[in-house]
């Protein structure tokens, strides 16, 4: 799956809890509706785009479906977002070198 279709997926508040639910562990559909406070059917529909997306996996546990974390796609996302998080840290770098510079006050400035 294409990074820029993983981030459409994320950008969905609910599919972001439902992820960070699944981070726990694997979880039935009743424990996502009541960890997300969504109608079954409302957290259906958004597991089922999460799994299209290949985001989770599902498997049969008697009439239950339990529903599990895939970090490939997410490990991809990461990848193309390092050399930004690079760019952001240096950024942070400069404006601590910055903060620890000791300032002159004008006095300093005029002897």
């Amino acid at each position: 799956m294409a990074v820029s279709t993983t981030l459409e997926i994320l950008a969905t508040p609910t599919r972001r809890q439902i992820l960070d639910a699944l981070r726990e562990g694997e979880q039935p559909v009743s424990e996502l509706v009541r960890r997300v406070a969504l109608s079954q059917p409302a957290v259906s529909k958004q597991l089922r785009v999460l799994r299209d997306a290949g985001l989770v996996r599902v498997r049969p546990d008697g009439q239950r479906r339990i529903y599990s974390l895939r970090s490939e796609p997410l490990a991809e996302l990461a990848e193309w977002l390092a050399p930004y998080h690079e760019l952001w840290q240096e950024s942070l770098d400069k404006l601590e070198r910055h903060l620890d510079t000791p300032r002159r006050t004008k006095d300093q400035e005029h002897a």
